[in-house]
């Protein structure tokens, strides 16, 4: 059947789909501990949205202190607090869920939330979190796989009865899949949705990982949506960035045992292949040359680092979005400034 619009394409329906007219820049955060925690969340919230950035998300995480163990309930309690930020799972473990209350709660949060629904799903990989949920490690891909396509069966009776996703979301609300490794990345192009790259991963991963994504992909698709999440500190005070990249060295320790491979070997690169940290000209430079290799529809930055005071965290997450971020994508990343 023809397009209604004939000079749509596919990639202009994700773009829309996502609220992507012009590459983004969303803000990734992580979990809370008390109510005091829980305020300092919503005044970041807070802050993205007076900033105009795109989005804001969470991960699913399980087992240590400060997680966020039900982002989709912790995501319901910033739908209360924004109006026009967008709101996004960076990893909702399917393996780990009854897929069909799944498919409601995302349901139920993407009418509360208006329509502001982003999720990303993953798989997990840690073989604690998985066994304690009752899942063998070698099923989880499997798993994954009849966990998706049990969500869209669900939302596609619900869509038959006249009962919609969400106030926008037809069908579902947009989705993108994290993933490491060569399986997990043809497991996003099998179901034809984004690969969303982490935070752990180098540059260069994500490069070879985005070919490998896109070759996998059904010959016909469109042009996949770059989505990179990526740590990012601002800041000109010596002092301040040498903190910032010790603590960023330090969550590293003794994280290495028992990670999949691809996570293992991003670890063990040099700092500056996963974080950008320094000053305004140099972040701005290298976000500029992250979106000449990468090309960046989304970059969602993690600007939380241990031990960093909470006002130099904002002060550098103003800055990006104030000052860096609107010159990074109204300049050519291909060209020498």
């Amino acid at each position: 059947m023809p397009r209604s619009d004939p000079e749509s394409t596919p990639s202009d329906a994700a773009r829309r789909a996502w609220q992507l007219e012009r590459p983004a820049l969303g803000l990734a955060l992580g979990g809370v501990q008390g109510v005091a925690g829980h305020r300092e969340r919503l005044a970041w919230a807070h802050r993205a949205e007076a900033l105009g950035l795109h989005s804001v998300w969470l991960p699913e995480m399980h087992f240590a202190p400060g997680v966020c163990p039900a982002p989709l309930v912790e995501l319901a309690s910033l739908a209360g607090a924004t109006t026009e930020l967008r709101l996004g799972t960076t990893s909702l473990l399917l393996p780990l869920h009854p897929p069909e209350r799944i498919a409601a709660e995302i349901t139920a949060l993407d009418r509360l939330a208006g329509g502001r629904l982003l999720i990303g799903l993953g798989r997990g990989f840690q073989r604690r979190m998985l066994e304690a949920f009752g899942v063998d490690p070698a099923e989880k891909r499997d798993r994954f796989d009849e966990a998706l396509e049990r969500i869209f069966s669900a939302w596609a009776a619900a869509d038959a009865r006249g009962r919609r996703p969400g106030p926008s979301a037809r069908p579902h609300p947009p989705l993108a899949v994290a993933a490491f490794g060569p399986k997990g990345l043809a497991q996003a192009a099998r179901h034809g949705l984004p690969y969303l790259a982490s935070p752990v991963e180098t540059t260069s991963q994500i490069e070879q990982n985005q070919r490998l994504h896109r070759a996998a992909l059904a010959p016909d698709s469109a042009p996949p949506l770059s989505l990179v999440m990526r740590t990012v500190f601002v800041g000109s005070d010596p002092d301040v960035l040498a903190r910032a990249r010790a603590a960023l060295e330090a969550e590293t320790d003794g994280r290495r045992a028992a990670l999949p491979t691809a996570v293992e070997r991003a670890l063990a690169r040099p700092l500056d292949e996963r974080a950008i940290l320094g000053p305004p000209d140099f972040v701005r430079e290298a976000l500029l040359a992250l979106r000449a290799r990468l090309g960046i529809d989304l970059l969602i930055v993690r600007p939380q680092i241990a031990g960093l005071e909470t006002a130099d965290q904002m002060r550098s997450l103003e800055c990006l979005a104030r000052e860096i971020w609107p010159e990074v994508v109204s300049r050519d990343p291909t060209r020498p400034a």
